[in-house]
C-alpha cells in the first residue's frame, strides 16, 4: 500500500492514465480471443552455436551447450567472450562484475531477464555475478537494439542490450518430472550445491523450480609490485587477498504456459547475499574489513498472443521489484559508515503489432516505470522517479532486405523530498536500421545502423550525499555502425560450417557520465566527461569441424579494437583525446571445443590490451595488458533414467598475476571440480 500511496502521491497516476488506454485495448482483446478449448504441448527448442537466425542489427549469441563448456560460475564469466566487452572485476567469486560494450558505459546496456529489464535507478549497475549460468538456456547481445516485431518500449531505449533467456524444461514422453542435482567445489573455499525441479502439470502448463547456495572464503595468494620511474622495483611483495568471503542464496519458481496461439510466464526470483568487500590495495595497505548485504526480490509476469494467422500480436509485460543493500564499513580511522539503502521499482508495458503485408508490419509500445530510494542517510534526498515511454516502430522485410525504423518518446519527472524544483525531459530518439543479402543463395548480409540514446543520471549521479550533482546532464550519444556478415553451413561434411561477422562503428556521446572507483568499493565518483568519440571495430570468425561420426572440433576468434577519445578539454591540453579509463586499445578471445563421444576438452583464451586507469593518458596511470588459459575436462554417462556429468576446470592455467581494476588484483592459478545428475 505505501508503494501505491508513492506512486499516487508523486503525481505519477496522471501520466499511467495517459497509457491506460492502450493497456486496456491489449487487455481486452487477449481475453475475447482466449480459446481454451484447444491444447497444445509444448515443443523441444534446441539451439546450438550454429544456429542461423537473420538478424538487421550486430548481434551475438552463446547457447546453453556453449555456456556449459565455459570454465565460469556467472553470467559475467561467460559474456566477457563476445566480442567489444569489457568486464569489470573486482575480484574473487563474490566480487561485484559489470560490463561494458563498446565503450558506451554500464548504465548504457540494457540486461533483459526473460523479456523484461532488470533495473538499478540508484547507480545503473547491474551486477551480473548474481546470475547463475546453470539457468539459462541462451545468452544474446545486441548492438543497438533487438529487431522484434513485438517489444516493449524499453527494449529501443538501450545502446545495447543483453538478453538472458532462462530454460525451458525438456521432458521425456510420458514422464511429467525432471529432477536435476549438480555440486561445485573448488578453490578459495568454494562450495556450489544447486537444485533444479521442473514438473509438467499437463500440456499447456510447466512448473519450473531451481535453488542454489554459493560459499567462498576467498582467500587467495597474490603478488603486488610496484615500479619507479626508471623501471627497478620500488616494492615487490607478496600477499593474501582477505575480507573476500561470500555466501549467498538464489531461489526461483517459474510457470510456463503455451495453448492456442498463447504463451505466458509467471516468474518469482530472489538472491540474498552476505559478502566482503576486499577493497582497494595498496602498499602497506591489504585488507579491508568493509561488508555488504544484498537482498534482490522481484516478481515479474509476461503474456503473448498472436492470432489472425499470426498478423497482429499482443504483448503484455508487468513487474515488481524490491532491492535492499546494506552496507558496513566499521573502521573508525576513516569514516564508520553503516548505511541501508531500499529501492522500490514498479513496470507495466503494453505492446502490438501489426502485419499489414507479408513484408511490412507496424508496431507501438508503451510503458510506465516508477522508482524510489529510501536511505537512513542524513539530509537525503528521498528520489522518486516516473518514467513514461511509447515507441513507435516499422519494419520492412524482402527477401533480399530487411529494414527497421523507430522512433522512442521518453518523458521524466523527478521527485525529492527537499522541495528542490527537479527540471522534468521530454525527448525523442530514432533510430533506422538496413540489412541487405546480395544473393539470395549466398548466406552473406550487409548492414548499417543509426540510432539517438538519451540516459538520465541515476539516483546516485544526482542526489548521492556529498557526492550526487543534481545539476548532472543527461547523456546522449549518436551511434553508427556499419558491417557484415558470411556464413557456410555443410551439413554432414568434414568441414560443416564457416561463420565471419565484422563490424566498424562511431559512437558520439555528449555530457558523457563515467562512474570511477574511489578506495572504498561502494562509492563511486561522478564526472561528465563532455564531449567522447569512440571509434572501434568488432570482428569475429567460427569454424566447425566433424569426422569419423564421433569428432568434432569448434573453434571461435573474437577481436576487437577501440579508440575512445575525451575531447573535454581544450586542444592545447595533454589529456585533449586522451583514452577513457579502463578501455583497452585492443581485446579478444579464442575459444575451442573438442569432443569425442562422451568425451570433451575445452579451452579459452581471454586477452585484454593496456589501458589507462584516466583519462589523463600519463605513465603513472598505465594499466599493462592481461591474458588468462583456461582449460577443462568433462565425462557424461547415462544410466537408466539419469544422465551424470563430471568436470574439472583449470583456470589462469599460467598463473597469471593481472588486475583488471587497478588495485584489485585477480586470483592465480585456481582448480573447480563439478559433478551433476539429471534424471527425466
Amino acid at each position: 500500500m505505501k508503494l501505491f500511496q508513492k506512486i499516487f502521491r508523486n503525481g505519477c497516476w496522471r501520466r499511467m492514465l495517459t497509457l491506460l488506454p492502450l493497456w486496456l485495448t491489449a487487455v481486452g482483446v487477449q481475453a475475447q480471443l482466449s480459446d481454451t478449448t484447444l491444447v497444445h504441448e509444448l515443443e523441444e527448442v534446441s539451439f546450438s552455436g550454429k544456429r542461423l537466425k537473420s538478424e538487421v542489427v550486430p548481434y551475438q549469441r552463446m547457447d546453453s551447450a556453449v555456456l556449459q563448456n565455459l570454465s565460469g560460475l556467472s553470467v559475467a564469466d561467460a559474456i566477457r567472450h563476445f566480442s567489444g566487452v569489457q568486464v569489470k572485476d573486482y575480484g574473487g567469486v563474490g566480487g561485484v562484475k559489470t560490463i561494458n560494450v563498446r565503450c558506451m558505459g554500464t548504465e548504457q546496456m540494457g540486461v533483459f531477464y526473460d523479456g523484461i529489464q532488470l533495473g538499478n535507478a540508484q547507480n545503473g549497475q547491474i551486477d551480473l555475478g548474481r546470475f547463475s549460468l546453470d539457468n539459462l538456456e541462451a545468452i544474446e547481445l545486441y548492438n543497438g537494439q533487438k529487431a522484434s516485431d513485438l517489444q516493449s518500449a524499453k527494449d529501443y531505449g538501450a545502446a545495447g542490450t543483453v538478453y538472458l533467456e532462462t530454460r525451458m524444461p525438456r521432458f521425456r514422453k510420458g514422464r511429467p518430472d525432471q529432477l536435476e542435482l549438480k555440486f561445485m567445489m573448488g578453490s578459495f573455499g568454494l562450495a556450489n550445491p544447486i537444485l533444479n525441479y521442473n514438473h509438467r502439470f499437463d500440456s499447456s502448463l510447466v512448473l519450473q523450480s531451481s535453488a542454489e547456495y554459493q560459499y567462498a572464503h576467498g582467500r587467495y595468494r597474490f603478488r603486488y609490485r610496484k615500479l619507479n620511474a626508471d623501471g627497478s622495483a620500488a616494492y615487490d611483495t607478496t600477499a593474501v587477498r582477505e575480507n573476500a568471503d561470500i555466501q549467498a542464496v538464489r531461489t526461483e519458481l517459474a510457470l510456463f504456459g503455451n495453448s492456442s496461439g498463447q504463451t505466458w510466464k509467471l516468474r518469482l526470483y530472489n538472491y540474498y547475499s552476505d559478502r566482503g568487500l576486499p577493497g582497494y590495495v595498496a602498499r602497506n595497505l591489504y585488507s579491508h574489513s568493509q561488508r555488504q548485504w544484498d537482498d534482490n526480490f522481484f516478481v515479474q509476469g509476461s503474456y503473448k498472443r498472436h492470432f489472425w494467422d499470426d498478423r497482429i500480436g499482443l504483448l503484455a509485460n508487468a513487474k515488481y521489484a524490491f532491492d535492499y543493500t546494506h552496507y558496513l564499513n566499521p573502521d573508525t580511522t576513516l569514516m564508520y559508515v553503516d548505511n541501508r539503502y531500499r529501492q522500490h521499482e514498479a513496470y507495466l508495458s503494453a505492446a502490438g503489432s501489426v502485419r499489414i503485408r507479408s513484408w511490412w508490419s507496424v508496431s507501438v509500445s508503451a510503458d510506465f516505470q516508477y522508482n524510489a530510494l529510501d536511505a537512513d542517510l542524513q539530509a537525503f534526498a528521498y528520489p522518486q522517479r516516473c518514467t513514461e515511454l511509447v515507441a513507435v516502430a516499422t519494419k520492412f522485410k524482402h527477401p533480399n532486405v530487411q529494414f527497421q525504423a523507430s522512433v522512442l518518446g521518453t518523458f521524466v519527472q523527478d521527485q525529492v523530498r527537499n522541495g528542490m524544483q527537479m527540471k522534468p525531459y521530454q525527448v525523442l530518439t530514432p533510430a533506422a536500421f538496413l540489412s541487405v543479402r546480395p544473393w539470395r543463395s549466398v548466406l552473406f548480409d550487409v548492414r548499417a545502423f543509426y540510432k539517438r540514446i538519451f540516459r538520465m543520471p541515476t539516483f546516485n549521479d544526482l542526489y548521492y550525499t556529498d557526492i550526487g550533482n543534481a545539476r548532472l546532464e543527461p547523456e546522449f550519444a549518436n551511434q553508427y555502425d556499419a558491417g557484415l556478415t558470411y556464413r557456410l553451413l555443410r551439413p554432414g561434411q568434414v568441414f560443416s560450417s564457416f561463420g565471419v561477422q565484422a563490424d566498424a562503428y562511431h559512437n558520439e556521446v555528449t555530457d558523457k557520465i563515467v562512474a570511477l572507483p574511489s578506495s572504498n568499493a561502494f562509492r563511486w565518483q561522478m564526472k561528465n566527461y563532455g564531449r567522447v568519440h569512440i571509434n572501434g571495430v568488432d570482428a569475429s570468425a567460427d569454424v566447425g569441424l566433424e569426422w569419423c561420426r564421433h569428432w568434432a572440433l569448434g573453434l571461435r576468434l573474437v577481436y576487437a579494437w577501440q579508440r575512445a577519445m575525451d575531447l573535454s578539454y581544450d586542444r592545447d591540453s595533454p589529456y585533449y583525446g586522451g583514452q577513457l579509463p579502463y578501455l583497452p586499445w585492443h581485446s579478444g578471445s579464442v575459444t575451442g571445443n573438442l569432443s569425442y563421444r562422451q568425451w570433451a576438452l575445452n579451452y579459452s583464451f581471454i586477452y585484454t590490451g593496456s589501458r589507462y586507469a584516466s583519462s589523463a593518458n600519463i605513465p603513472v596511470n598505465y594499466v599493462p595488458a592481461w591474458y588468462t588459459h583456461d582449460l577443462s575436462f568433462s565425462y557424461t554417462h547415462s544410466f537408466n533414467n539419469w544422465k551424470f556429468k563430471g568436470t574439472f576446470q583449470v583456470n589462469n592455467l599460467f598463473n597469471q598475476q593481472y588486475e583488471v581494476v587497478v588495485g584489485y588484483p585477480m586470483p592465480g592459478i585456481n582448480f573447480r571440480l563439478i559433478i551433476s545428475a539429471l534424471m527425466n
